[in-house]
């Protein structure tokens, strides 16, 4: 499953490419709307909107911009990824693409954290992901901001 916006349906198109599986595409991933942040540079949001920026950063609810709280980004997506997990056969995997703020606020309430504490997850690279499993006691966060496949295991018994 995936965001709508054209980066992550990209992304999601080369994944079913090469495994063959559909992609259903969500809006309620879709990344944070920034509201007037959208479009400016890190340093042009700082010159604008330094308090604003510095009450984010504090980990403080702040409208970006006049756009969305970051625990309305999570009350959108966590239940359609949950919804979607929920789907899944015994041993099943899913596979969600979306945009770093968006994936880091979800990780963060399905993990059951403190919504001022989900920056501590850190950023997202582009085509970098993070892996969740349901353990004992909930969802763990198995990777995170992973990038490359791990080296297999040869032995020799073949």
């Amino acid at each position: 499953m995936a965001s709508d916006l054209k980066r992550a349906s990209a992304t999601a198109a080369e994944l079913a490419a090469v495994t063959g599986l559909p992609v259903a595409h969500d809006a309620a991933l879709r990344e944070t709307y920034a509201g007037a942040w959208q479009g400016l540079t890190h340093d042009e949001i700082i010159e604008r909107y330094g308090e604003q920026y510095a009450a984010w950063k504090r980990g403080e609810p702040v409208r970006r911009g006049g756009g969305e709280l970051e625990t309305e980004v999570a009350d959108r997506a966590a239940p359609v990824v949950l919804g979607r997990a929920d789907e899944l056969p015994e041993n099943g995997t899913l596979v969600v693409v979306s945009h770093g703020g968006t994936i880091r606020t979800t990780i963060g309430r399905l993990l059951g954290l403190e919504s001022s504490s989900w920056e501590a997850l850190g950023g997202l690279t582009n085509c970098c992901w993070s892996v969740l499993g349901e353990g004992a006691r909930g969802w763990r966060l198995l990777e995170h901001n992973a990038g490359t496949l791990p080296e297999p295991v040869l032995g020799d018994d073949d």
